[in-house]
């Protein structure tokens, strides 16, 4: 396959030196500017010296009222963005245009103290910020069932196939032949290119997909099955963040949709809501905050669109926060979560990011419906647990402790490559208690080729543990397909058990895998070119790079080195890495 006209050649080995990171300098360089600037909303005192020697900074929260703060602040944030060289200055406007009314409401009305804003902005030498302190949620005092090893179906039971399909992405606007390195977050847009001109499929760059792409995808879907059921977790628009509107947005869901419907006809499809679908992106109130600025424009809409898939208990808290469960099968339920509500990037949380919308504490009343009925849970959302705020995040991995007899499967997106995460037993943290598989991404965003995943699970039997056998990675392969006279052929990539030697796919056998890929550096780079969709970057996955993304495999739970410590790499340079490969 390292030689096929069909896919890059697999990368060099790896080497021990660590890249350099560019952005680290562009943020010292920002903050230096930035100190000073916090005069505009702190009233003395306020230091804008070296942060040494005990000195202190004091904000005024009268300085940060509504009414005067909003256009102060949208300048503020633009400044910083063209500072930083985050993005030309006409999109730095335009975002900070877009976000200004609603973050400025978020802080408002947030719990942060006046020292809290300013260890926000200026860092923790200012003031500490703890706005995410630690909660719990409650679980259920019965006992936990005895822990009984998942064993393979008998021979000849039947088996699933689960269609996945995450992040789409479809950018109205793509326009074949135009510039697809242009300075703008997204490009593939417009202007006349310096070299080749974006593809008539989709380009390697920073460039979304066009309608014809994703169309033909699902005429191929039509005929790729049979497929039992699909589950698809969002983030249908695309990447051109500091332009959308929410006509635009709900645009895409209803035309996404009605594709869908079109060319898959009555297979029943479970989505699940993505970060992308608000405007502005990531922004997801919780249910308490009303008006014009809750999510009841984007929930009602989603309802509307998705009727024809969900019964009316499912609608009803999908209106309510995006989230919902239905039976799906005979002994399997499915729950759908709206990760926004953990995400580090949802300015909402602001305010009060203890278990918004009470989602979680309602995901643990249904997986202990689901045990006392003997019912196995599929578990789908769209941000990956890991990349959750911490305490959300080890709240979710508690629950999975707890359920790990009900939970069979948990299935994500969001990074656009491919990849797992480990959770284990909370006492020992050597004993795998499940594993949330991370799907690669339909869009090409950045320099991918697009793709999608199939699940094949244990079936309607009655031993059924409705966990995932092995899964297959689809590509459409963009140097090929874009040849004159050439078509589009969407391929089989690869199979997990026939290109790792797992002997199924639980997560003991992928807890195993990750120990070869620990030692075995070939075996490693093998799963790197999988793990970017036959199309990894150029700079090869060093030393660093190799231990950061084996620490990420490891650990389904927010911001813990435990599980890295083996790797003798410092978890602040880590993670660091895993903000590098952050595409999303």
């Amino acid at each position: 396959m390292g030689g096929s006209p069909h896919t890059r050649a697999y990368p060099p080995a790896p080497r021990d030196s660590v890249p350099a990171r560019p952005w680290q300098e562009r943020r010292r360089r920002g903050r230096a500017w930035l100190r000073p600037q916090m005069g505009r909303f702190c009233q003395p005192p306020f230091s804008t010296g070296t942060f040494q020697g005990g000195s202190r900074c004091s904000c005024q929260p009268s300085a940060l009222q509504l009414e005067t703060s909003v256009e102060h602040m949208q300048q503020l944030a633009a400044k910083v963005c063209v500072t930083l060289k985050l993005a030309p200055p006409d999109v730095c406007q335009e975002a900070t245009r877009l976000f200004g009314q609603d973050v400025v409401t978020a802080w408002v009305r947030s719990i942060l103290r006046p020292a809290e804003i300013c260890g926000l902005l200026v860092g923790a030498q200012c003031g500490h910020w703890d706005i995410y302190s630690s909660w719990n949620v409650t679980l259920p005092e019965a006992p936990k069932p005895p822990v009984r090893p998942p064993v393979p179906p008998p021979p000849g039971a039947p088996t699933a196939r689960l269609l996945f399909l995450t992040d789409l992405h479809w950018d109205r606007q793509y326009a074949p032949g135009s510039d697809p390195d242009c300075r703008d977050p997204l490009c593939c847009r417009g202007g006349q290119p310096q070299g080749p001109g974006a593809g008539y499929w989709g380009s390697y760059s920073k460039c979304d997909l066009p309608l014809h792409t994703l169309e033909n995808l699902l005429q191929h879907l039509a005929s790729a099955g049979p497929f039992d059921a699909a589950y698809w977790t969002g983030d249908i628009p695309a990447h051109n963040i500091w332009q959308q509107t929410r006509q635009d947005q709900l645009h895409a869901l209803t035309t996404i949709t009605s594709l869908i419907r079109k060319y898959l006809g009555p297979l029943p499809v479970y989505p699940a809501v993505g970060n992308h679908e608000s405007v502005p992106v990531n922004a997801f109130p919780p249910p308490y905050v009303p008006g014009n600025q809750s999510s009841a424009w984007l929930y009602d809409a989603m309802a509307d669109a998705w009727q024809q898939w969900l019964p009316p208990e499912a609608l009803q808290t999908l209106r309510l926060g995006g989230f919902y469960t239905l039976p799906l099968w005979r002994g399997l339920r499915l729950a759908s979560l709206n990760m926004n509500f953990c995400s580090e990037a949802n300015f909402w949380l602001l305010i009060n990011a203890t278990d918004p919308a009470g989602q979680l504490q309602w995901l643990v009343g249904v997986l202990q419906r689901a045990e006392e009925s003997g019912e196995k849970v599929h578990i789908i959302g769209h941000i990956p647990p890991s990349h959750c705020l911490r305490t959300w995040g080890w709240n979710y991995y508690r629950i999975i402790n707890r359920f790990e007899g009900t939970v069979a499967g948990q299935f994500f997106g969001h990074t656009h490559l491919d990849g797992f995460e480990m959770f284990y037993d909370e006492e020992t943290i050597t004993r795998p208690v499940g594993i949330a598989f991370l799907a690669p991404s339909v869009t090409t965003y950045i320099k991918l080729n697009p793709g999608y995943r199939v699940y094949h699970v244990d079936g309607i039997h009655p031993a059924s543990s409705y966990m995932v056998l092995d899964h297959e990675t689809f590509i459409l392969n963009l140097t090929q397909a874009n040849q004159p006279g050439a078509v589009a052929r969407w391929q089989r990539l690869y199979g997990a058990r026939e290109t790792y030697g797992l002997p199924v796919a639980f997560p003991e056998d992928w807890n195993q895998l990750l120990d070869r890929l620990q030692a075995d550096k070939r075996l490693f780079q093998h799963f790197w070119y999988l793990r970017f969709k036959g199309h990894p970057p150029a700079e090869p996955c060093g030393d660093a790079c190799r231990k950061a993304t084996l620490c990420a495999l490891r650990t389904g739970r927010a911001a813990d080195p435990k599980l890295c410590q083996t790797f003798q790499l410092p978890f602040p340079e880590i993670q660091a890495w895993w903000r590098q490969q952050r595409f999303c």
